[in-house]
């Protein structure tokens, strides 16, 4: 656990090709024959469906300052794949103008359809790591959502109740009070492993954990590194197993918006997941007591210690018409630079900010658990994003095949390293 820059890191198998055809496009400096007479229809793919109000409320006022502008909304994300649609959109030659890219293995798969944004002025405004998903070459090709953190988010109230005193920060302490809860007749776990990304987010703190995080990922690139007989995949795979054996009896068949309906509503004592959680626990549950956990794995000290990183970023259509490039760059720079957007970005989206003049607004117990980890450089990089092509999506199938007992643990793990091995050949 001895890297804690703030990371957002990514892989993403983009199989389809764009070709033009019909009449030379105009220059970028010239506006088409009917741009002055029609309103110019913006499509954006918003991943971010917790903050999809929000982000609503945002382009509305972005529209009326802007009247001759339509931004059309696609939002995608929770339970749903953002990346299969986007994937089909593109494929289908119906790219969104504006949509989301993980950065860096993902910004090279997709390279090819993003527009260079390093001569926008927002990007001097960015925190320095922020900026390092989207670099290729030299050049910067999307601006960065945010900060995000994940971790155990744990009800303190039903810890008290079971007289837990300490929160927990190492595997056997968290085992301890695991059985504490159970003891009390309080369900410790609400898992919802129907949803296969979550899997991507546990895997990661095996990755995180490693002595060097880009090491041991360049080393399983170049075959100097293995997942099957790491011991930190194998410690991984005992928390995992906690969750289980301590968890709800359907977590195969609970989703995304179950779990959370249900720990909000005090059904389980800790729930897998991140800050972004918070908006539906708001409008469910008020004022919950709750915090972060850090997800155990074994009892070195570096366990305390919470994943933090770029969630996403804004990437442009390089291949919308010269319009719609335009109008695309001018809306992300009014997110971080306008009154109304920054108002948005602060107070409304209670984002982590990767903005330098932009302030986090410490409204909510994750969001302030997060910061506080970060203030004291108790982080854990983000390393889904570095993976090959595909691997995230045959990873998640993998996992949900050990937790229904298809595979044991060597089984998994050979499966891991197979999957991976595989993906590099290609």
């Amino acid at each position: 656990m001895k890297n804690r820059m703030f990371h957002s890191i990514g892989a993403l198998l983009l199989a389809v090709s764009l070709s033009s055809c019909g009449k030379a496009a105009p220059r970028a400096d010239e506006p088409s024959p009917e741009a002055a007479d029609q309103k110019l229809v913006l499509e954006v793919l918003n991943p971010k469906v917790e903050i999809s109000t929000q982000f609503e409320q945002m382009v509305r006022e972005y529209e009326k300052e802007n009247p001759n502008v339509e931004l059309k909304l696609l939002t995608f994300g929770g339970g749903s794949d953002y990346l299969t649609e986007l994937k089909a959109r593109f494929a289908s030659n119906q790219g969104p103008d504006i949509f989301p890219n993980g950065g860096y293995e993902e910004a090279h798969e997709w390279r090819l359809y993003l527009e260079d944004l390093s001569d926008q002025p927002w990007v001097s405004l960015v925190r320095d790591e922020a900026l390092e998903p989207m670099r290729i070459d030299g050049k910067t090709y999307g601006m960065p959502y945010n900060y995000e953190g994940y971790g155990f988010i744990y009800n303190k109230d039903l810890f008290a109740k079971a007289g837990i005193g300490t929160p927990p920060k190492t595997f056997s302490e968290l085992r301890t009070a695991v059985e504490k809860l159970h003891a009390a007749g309080i369900l410790p776990f609400e898992v919802g492993y129907a949803d296969s990304w979550k899997f991507i987010l546990l895997l990661n703190i095996a990755f995180a954990s490693q002595d060097n995080p880009d090491s041991f990922i360049r080393g399983l690139y170049d075959g100097t590194q293995t997942i099957e007989g790491n011991k930190v995949f194998e410690e991984l795979l005992r928390t995992i197993d906690l969750t289980v054996q301590y968890g709800n009896a359907d977590y195969l068949t609970t989703d995304y918006s179950t779990e959370v309906k249900r720990f909000a509503a005090g059904e389980a004592a800790i729930l897998m997941q991140g800050n972004w959680v918070q908006f539906k626990l708001d409008q469910l549950t008020p004022h919950m007591n709750i915090g972060f956990l850090p997800i155990s794995i074994n009892d070195d000290a570096g366990n305390d210690a919470l994943p933090l990183g770029i969630s996403n970023n804004w990437a442009i259509n390089k291949d919308a018409s010269p319009e719609k490039k335009r109008e695309a760059k001018k809306f992300l720079n009014w997110m971080i630079t306008s009154k109304q957007g920054k108002s948005f970005m602060r107070d409304r989206f209670h984002y982590i900010s990767a903005f330098k003049h932009i302030g986090t607004l410490r409204s909510g117990p994750l969001v302030n658990d997060l910061v506080r980890y970060a203030d004291e450089k108790k982080t854990l990089t983000w390393n889904w994003f570095k993976f090959p092509p595909r691997v995230r999506e045959e990873y998640g199938y993998m996992m949900q095949a050990y937790v229904g007992k298809e595979l044991n643990r060597e089984q998994l793990l050979r499966e891991l390293q197979r999957i991976w091995e595989k993906a590099v050949q290609k």
